[in-house]
This record gives structure tokens, sequence and C-alpha cells, in this order.
């Protein structure tokens, strides 16, 4: 166990929106709670996922829907926490972990906040090692894992208990339909996992990783480094392209912030420009129209001077930014992983080439 203290709070939320590469919603509001819950004397201690028994039993936690809604419909800890006593009175047991369901954005926040209320440790590890817009889109799918049950609660405390599903996809379907009926925004606890289940089949220590960029970059500003520069050197990243947003358009649609961003080039990329397409998260790159940057790769658009990471619903014109691509999980890039989150699981017919391939120099 590691003790998580209220100045790893900040580190957390810098991490963690850079690795949401654009999506898992903006974590500032979930931060402030955090750290009202532990003003109040709440406290959460961070487990090593190798340390859970094989027979433990762990909630997996995260909110569901689109990013843009999700600033203006807050979903607190209360709610999160009871989606876990929901699914603990269908299951007929007590959880004695809670894990994240994505390291990227407010999402990593969620274990936190349920687990604070719910005395219960968060395991080091989630299910996409970033942000991903589908629950088919997880390394629990990708590993055939089942998908149910799955309880899912809204601010106004309606809740439906998903009791079975097919796979993944049809989980996907009917929990999209539910959560747009809901607004657009709500709290799930996704299918329960076991200790070995989690051990062999999710990204292992992704909330220290995330610590680690988050201190990475306190400490590059401290010391008035770069620090982009700073993240790229930690993660193994490349600099993309460096410009001002010209153009930002996005609309809320079937429970997903889908849209399209224009940049246009500054220093090294003047005369050129970038186009982001996104679905939640960053998705395809384009620079002068050829194809540069895909998922699953993370594509994170950051401030070209503070290094804050840039969300799909607050990035805005004539903002300075820059966009670097970070390697993604080993699992992720496996034949069967780009079936579920390469660019043809979002619908392009492009090929996923990773901008960290020799070949795509």
């Amino acid at each position: 166990m590691r003790a998580i203290t209220e100045a790893d709070l900040d580190d957390l939320a810098t991490g963690s929106w850079i690795l949401g590469a654009g999506g898992g919603g903006q974590p500032y509001y979930s931060l402030l709670e955090m750290k009202a819950l532990y003003r109040a004397g709440r406290r959460v201690a961070l487990m090593d996922p190798l340390a859970l028994a094989d027979d433990a039993l762990v909630a997996c936690v995260g909110q569901m829907g689109a990013p843009l809604v999700i600033q203006e419909k807050l979903t607190d800890a209360n709610v999160m926490a009871e989606t876990v006593r929901m699914m603990e009175r269908h299951l007929g047991r007590r959880f004695d972990a809670i894990m994240l369901w994505e390291v990227g954005g407010n999402n990593c926040f969620q274990p936190f906040l349920a687990g604070a209320l719910l005395d219960l440790p968060v395991v080091d590890c989630d299910a996409m090692g970033r942000a991903f817009p589908q629950a088919d889109m997880t390394t629990f799918a990708i590993c055939d894992l089942p998908a149910h049950p799955w309880t899912m609660v809204d601010i106004r405390r309606n809740r439906i208990l998903f009791a079975e599903a097919v796979d993944w996809s049809w989980m996907e379907r009917m929990t999209r339909r539910a959560c747009a009926v809901f607004g657009s925004v709500a709290a799930t606890c996704k299918a329960p996992r076991s200790g070995r289940e989690v051990k062999t089949a999710s990204c292992l220590h992704t909330v220290t990783k995330a610590l680690g960029i988050g201190a990475a970059v306190r400490e590059a500003r401290r010391a008035h480094r770069d620090p982009i520069d700073a993240l790229i050197a930690r993660e193994g990243g490349r600099r993309l392209f460096r410009g001002k947003v010209s153009d930002a358009m996005r609309r809320t649609t079937e429970g997903f912030l889908r849209g399209h961003l224009a940049i246009d080039g500054l220093d090294e990329n003047r005369g050129q420009a970038m186009t982001l397409d996104f679905q939640n998260e960053f998705i395809v790159g384009r620079i002068d129209g050829a194809v540069r940057v895909t998922a699953p790769d993370l594509i994170c658009v950051m401030d070209s001077v503070s290094g804050e990471a840039i969300g799909t619903e607050t990035v805005r014109y004539g903002q300075r930014v820059t966009v670097v691509a970070l390697p993604a999980p080993p699992i992720l890039l496996s034949e069967k992983g780009l079936k579920h989150v390469g660019p043809r699981a979002f619908g392009y017919d492009l090929d996923f080439r990773s901008v960290f391939d020799a070949r795509a120099d």
C-alpha cells in the first residue's frame, strides 16, 4: 500500500489529464472534491495490483458520457459510491478493492472519490492505459472477459442494472442508449473483476505513471524548463506539431462529443496546418492532409507554455498548442487489440502505423 497525500492529488490531475489524450473529462472539479474529502479527514491508499489475491473481488468504476456534459452535470462521490453499493447488493458480496476504468482525465479520480467514502484501497491499474470513448475498447474486452453485470446511476438517483450482455459491443450499445436518456452522463460500476483477472488483463501501475508525469511537469515548471520536453523525455514521446488553434467544431451526439480541430502552424511548423478528429478523445491527426498519427497512439494537445493538457471539450480558438504523441500500452497494439481500438474501430478506413515505428519516419 502507498498512502496518497493531498499533494499527490495535483500531480495525479496533471498526469491523468495528459494521459486522457483529449478525453476522460477535465479532472478539475473532481480534484476539488477530492481535496475537500481529504480536508474532512478521508484518505485513500494505492494498492499494488500484484499484491491482490487471485480470488479478491475488485470493483471497476468510471463516468460514462460526453465530456462537455460532464462539465455541466457534476457526478459527485456519493453517486459513484452508490454504483458500487448497488453492485455489492446484486452480487451479495463486498468488494475488496476498487480500480480505474481508465487512467485518463476525470475518470482517474472516480475510484478515489468512491474509495474515500467506501474505505476501499484503489488498485494501481486501469483497463485502457489512457482514455477511450467506448466500453468495448478495453483490455477486458480484448481479453474476452465477461462484460456483465453493470450498474448505472445518475445524479437524480435513477438506476439501472444490466444483468447480462452477449459481449462488450452489446453492453456498449445498451449502456450508451441509457446514458443518453440520463442526459449523456452517468456513474457506472462495470463488470466486477477477480484479482487474477486484474493482474493478467489490465494495464498495470498506470496510477503511478500518471503521478510520475504530473511530478515531472511540476518540477519542470518550478525550474523554468519546458514541461513538454520533460514529458517527452520521461515517456519517450514525440512532438508532432506546434501552432495556434484556428477552428474547433464539436457536437454532443449519442452520448459522445464528436468534432474536428484545426491548427495553423507556428515556429518550425509555420506554413503548415494540422487537423485532429475526435470522439471524446483525439483519434486521427493529419498534417497538410496526410495522416500523421492515429489511435491507439496517444494524441495529446497541450498548452505550449504551461504544458497543461487541453481536452476536446475545453480547446478553443486562439490557443497556442503543441501536439504530442505518447506510446500506447503493448496490449492495445496487438492484432486483437487493434481490432478494438485501431482506426477502423472508429470508422476510419486506415491501417494503423505507430509514429514510434521506424517505418513511419
